[in-house]
């Protein structure tokens, strides 16, 4: 959990840094390139010989899943809505998390469901007065896709790590980055604009933190937090960045003006809701232990 939750933290970061360094620049080639770095800083521990063709395809597969197509979509996103709504719009990855997983698994886990519902009840809360409308309504069906796929590709990869337990993370996590590179790259050729781009060197600046940082390490330590931590805590902890990427855009990024009381009760109330979802999930973990 504990993995899981610093990551959030480095996340929520990210969303603002997003929205406010990179307006203009092209979503798809920003995927593309955050995810190649990230492919670079894995490569050299890279290990292939104790892990059969197929599953080296069926990880560059999670990986095309969970990153490329999640960060295509996920980075779109931000061309509809500003990245306080990014965040809040993420809200029902963590029920998309219980339901894949009950789905792979052919059962159905109702306390970890409630353990969800519970963290997107939080989420919810925190900007509970935010309506869609208009083109917002794209972002947030973006989002809703870019949750899925990202529920998918750490859940697939968590079973796949039960059953290949003696395999380190980081000798086969660039496979699952190539494999996003690759999606997103195919992305960009279909649609980036190449004539009109332009990136100024704090954007570069930004797009590299995002790559190395928020992307490789944020992305292998995850994974690697999802395969120790149970359905409940890995599905609530999905939502622990919501609040932490609100309070950035409140105060770091200056997104939100005017701010009351009665947002800031909100956002507290918001985020104790989702960190005692994390807390049932691990309660419920050591009981079936």
């Amino acid at each position: 959990m504990v993995y899981l939750l610093f990551v959030s933290l480095v996340w929520a970061f990210s969303f603002g840094l997003i929205g406010n360094t990179l307006t203009g620049v092209d979503s798809f080639l920003v995927a593309t390139i955050r995810l190649g770095c990230a492919s670079l800083l894995f490569l050299p521990f890279l290990i292939t010989h104790d892990i059969s063709v197929r599953d080296r395809g069926r990880l560059i597969l999670y990986g095309a899943v969970q990153f490329g197509l999640m960060y295509s979509l996920y980075m779109r996103a931000f061309y509809y809505i500003p990245s306080h709504l990014v965040a809040i719009f993420s809200i029902l990855t963590p029920v998309y998390v219980v339901l894949i997983n009950d789905i792979r698994q052919r059962k159905f886990s109702w306390r970890y469901l409630l353990v969800a519902i519970l963290s997107v009840l939080g989420a919810g809360i925190i900007k509970a007065k935010e309506l869609p409308s208009g083109d917002i309504w794209v972002g947030f069906m973006l989002m809703q896709g870019a949750g899925l796929a990202f529920a998918f590709g750490q859940v697939a990869y968590r079973d796949w790590k039960y059953k290949n337990w003696q395999i380190n993370d980081r000798n086969v996590f660039s496979l699952l980055t190539i494999g996003g590179t690759i999606c997103a790259a195919c992305f960009s050729s279909l649609f980036t604009d190449w004539s009109t781009l332009e990136i100024n060197l704090e954007q570069w600046k930004s797009i590299l933190y995002l790559g190395f940082i928020a992307s490789g390490f944020g992305f292998f330590l995850w994974n690697k937090g999802a395969t120790q931590s149970n359905t409940g805590t890995l599905a609530a902890c999905n939502n622990a960045v919501v609040p932490l990427a609100v309070i950035c855009s409140l105060f770091f990024f200056g997104e939100i003006k005017n701010i009351d009381t009665d947002a800031l009760l909100t956002l507290f109330a918001g985020s104790i809701l989702i960190f005692g979802a994390v807390i049932i999930g691990q309660k419920i973990s050591r009981r079936k232990n």
